[in-house]
């Protein structure tokens, strides 16, 4: 498993004083590495956050494979309900080892499709309901509160779909012991499997949330635990040089705090990682998005992340990030050996516009577009930094998202905010709850009827 981060162009070598890091504020700051490192220590040790132990828990691991073994061959879908962290690992796994969606190979019951309904939208779940055959559908719900609105929702709807057609085979994944998920779970009889309690759903793509739909459709799942285990191991380490998660931490958090770049664009130059980039979206958003440290102090911290995919989003958002406010850093994330490189015919047209590429590859030309998109962007003092995974497979991806959370964990503790709670999430829910009337959710509805009718007035 090799995975190289490449920091070069965050440096002021490259991009100047006033846009880049010096040598001495980065070693200055090399401390702060090491209490953030020490700190989050402590907490995982005492229990408090539990995703650095799910690549060692071989005892879930092979409970999931004995389970997708003993089904493997009766359908040819599996069809996810979640939303958030629940589905989103699910998504990025599937992307990344079976090809990018909607683009993938031919279905059936040897290479099960993975279909994901994650909105409360009646047009996808509508949709989906269509594309699927009741008889021939595995369906894994997942909610760690066994409540979330949306999730409830579309359930119910996939539920009754399949007790039309006499098939119900489905799935839990929820807490151990809380819940109506669970309590359904156990009523109906739904084989069960449980999210850590010290886990949540945004670093729980190593948990069953993530593991279960890839192992039912054909991951090697300890191959995954085996890459982001040994990206643990290195995660630990005192040593920067060494440790790829706190040294991009440490230069992330210094490009944002120091030189005031707010937004962060996750830049993968693979449509095989594209999901990850949607999956990295909200574990750094809602992870570091926080209006108090843990002290209590007001700060509004947030890097807002954005998606972006090389080279398609060179031909719309590129102008921007070169020649607009110079407020973001530039993430890039490519492959050194892709699987196939797509080889470009050797055929020749007598045309200069095409000739000159024949007999070349498509891998060659994504490669070069990365990398002078990079040299563009340092050309115009605009920040940017490169991981490359030196293939993608099971082993090489769980120790990226391994590392992508290690990354997320250890800038919380450097900015002193809780990388783990969500509290500006729930006001929202609890609004919701009321208007579709969750008992003990009242005071919640009269709260939203002051808000409409204040618009109201407004309004007039």
């Amino acid at each position: 498993m090799k995975i190289q981060f490449d920091e070069i162009n965050l440096r002021a070598a490259m991009i100047g004083d006033v846009h880049g890091l010096k040598s001495s504020e980065i070693k200055n700051e090399q401390g702060a590495a090491l209490n953030a490192l020490a700190g989050f220590r402590k907490l995982v040790e005492e229990g408090h956050y539990g995703f650095p132990h799910l690549p060692f828990q071989t005892a879930a691991v092979e409970e999931i494979e004995k389970y997708a073994a003993k089904v493997r061959g009766s359908f040819d879908t599996v069809c996810l309900v979640g939303i958030g962290g629940s589905v989103l690992g699910a998504w990025a796994l599937d992307c990344a080892l079976h090809g990018p969606h909607p683009v993938q190979r031919a279905f059936g019951p040897k290479h099960p499709r993975l279909v994901i309904l994650d909105n409360a939208d009646p047009a996808l779940a509508m949709a989906a309901l269509e594309s699927m055959n009741p008889k021939k559908t595995l369906v894994v719900v997942i909610a760690k509160s066994g409540a979330t609105a949306e999730t409830v929702g579309v359930f119910l709807m996939v539920r009754e779909w399949l007790d039309r057609k006499a098939s119900r085979r489905i799935v839990a994944v929820t807490s151990e012991d809380v819940g109506d998920l669970k309590a359904l779970a156990t009523r109906e009889g739904y084989p069960t499997f449980h999210f850590p309690k010290n886990v949540g759903g945004r670093f729980s793509v190593l948990s069953a949330a993530g593991l279960l739909p890839a192992a039912l459709t054909g991951v090697n799942i300890q191959k995954l635990c085996k890459g982001a285990a040994g990206m643990t191991h290195l995660a630990w380490q005192p040593d920067l040089a060494q440790n790829l998660a706190l040294r991009s931490a440490l230069l992330h958090y210094l490009i944002w705090t120091r030189k005031n770049k707010t937004i962060q664009v996750a830049f993968p130059y693979s449509n095989r990682l594209w999901g990850a980039a949607f999956w990295f979206r909200q574990l750094w958003a809602e992870s570091l998005g926080k209006a108090k440290t843990r002290k209590g102090e007001t700060v509004h911290a947030g890097q807002t992340p954005v998606a972006a995919l090389g080279a398609t989003d060179q031909h719309s958002q590129v102008q921007l990030y070169m020649e607009g406010p110079n407020d973001k850093v530039h993430t890039f994330w490519t492959i050194a050996r892709p699987a196939d490189p797509g080889r470009i015919p050797r055929t020749k047209l007598g045309l200069e516009g095409f000739d000159y590429l024949a007999g070349q590859s498509l891998a060659k030309l994504l490669d070069a577009e990365q990398r002078a998109t990079a040299a563009a962007l340092t050309s115009y003092h605009r920040p940017n930094c490169t991981f490359t995974l030196d293939r993608l497979d099971e082993e090489h991806l769980g120790a990226f998202l391994q590392l992508l959370e290690f990354q997320t964990a250890f800038v919380g503790e450097l900015l002193n905010v809780n990388a783990f709670d969500q509290e500006g999430v729930e006001l929202g829910k609890k609004f919701t709850f009321g208007l579709m009337g969750r008992k003990g959710f009242e005071a919640y509805r009269e709260e939203f009827q002051r808000y409409e009718a204040k618009r109201a007035a407004t309004r007039g």
